[in-house]
């Protein structure tokens, strides 16, 4: 079956004759809305960019039930390529599972100049989490409620799916942040990492695992009025609506603030 993409929830890519650019990742049962006015931001600044849509994003929930870590993280390499075709110096910026994958990336692709990681996802879930996510499995649930909703800013919506889809989220934490985390003390270019500390989606330990544990300079900017994601608010009346930090009170300060520090890290 072919599911049509949800308006303002398509990939996004800015072409210029720079010599830098940026990958910006959006997060789990999200799409490309969230991070679009990260995307743009740096585009006004002057980087090509490209915003990909992650397999079985942006459609329906049940487009995304055939899709796992391989498939979100080759889609990220597909679009580093991309982005590397015609620039010499690329920054990465993530949100929540997208800033898992940054950090995938990063290790992936040492001559990164910098990442920026907003509420990020950076550690397993506990076992007993884990043999519970698979027993539901096991009894027949393929899908919960969504984990989305997470915004301070009641006039911000986030488009994201109103359900989660149970073997999705385990090859996340299994494929994904299980084999992730070990590799953050060897990854050493700047980190800007921006978290919320009222986050009620990934819960704000995360981050401090991460800041801990990273191998290279973290530079920390506090989200304070903002929940978990937050960015532009596109389409209102369809689809299910979310709140997100790059959406929230601390948008600006987002797109601002990821700029600058790519402007810095391109430059040293």
């Amino acid at each position: 079956m072919t599911f049509s993409i949800m308006p303002g929830a398509d990939a996004w890519s800015h072409s210029t004759t720079a010599a830098h650019g940026a990958l910006v990742i959006h997060g789990f049962t999200g799409n490309p809305a969230s991070m679009r006015g990260v995307a743009e931001a740096f585009a006004a600044g002057g980087y090509n960019v490209e915003l990909p849509r992650l397999p079985g994003h942006g459609t329906a929930v049940e487009d995304m039930l055939t899709t796992s870590w391989s498939d979100w993280s080759g889609e990220v390499e597909a679009a580093y390529q991309r982005l590397a075709a015609r620039c010499s110096t690329i920054v990465v910026a993530g949100l929540s599972m997208g800033g898992l994958l940054t950090l995938w990336i990063a290790g992936e692709h040492p001559e990164i100049a910098g990442i920026v990681c907003i509420n990020p996802v950076t550690q397993a879930q506990a076992p007993e989490v884990v043999a519970m996510l698979q027993g539901m499995i096991d009894s027949g649930t393929e899908i919960i409620p969504g984990i989305g909703s997470d915004i301070a800013d009641p006039s911000s919506k986030e488009k994201a799916y109103d359900g989660t889809p149970i073997r999705c989220l385990l090859s996340l934490v299994n494929d994904g942040a299980a084999t992730v985390a070990p590799s953050y003390p060897s990854l050493k270019m700047p980190l800007m990492l921006m978290n919320s500390p009222q986050d009620h989606v990934v819960e704000p330990a995360q981050s401090d695992y991460l800041a801990a544990n990273y191998g290279g300079a973290v530079e920390r900017l506090t989200l304070e009025r903002s929940y978990h994601v937050a960015t532009q608010d596109y389409d209102k009346e369809l689809e299910r609506s979310y709140h997100v930090a790059t959406q929230d009170y601390d948008k600006e300060l987002i797109f601002t603030e990821a700029v600058a520090f790519a402007n810095r890290v391109i430059s040293a």
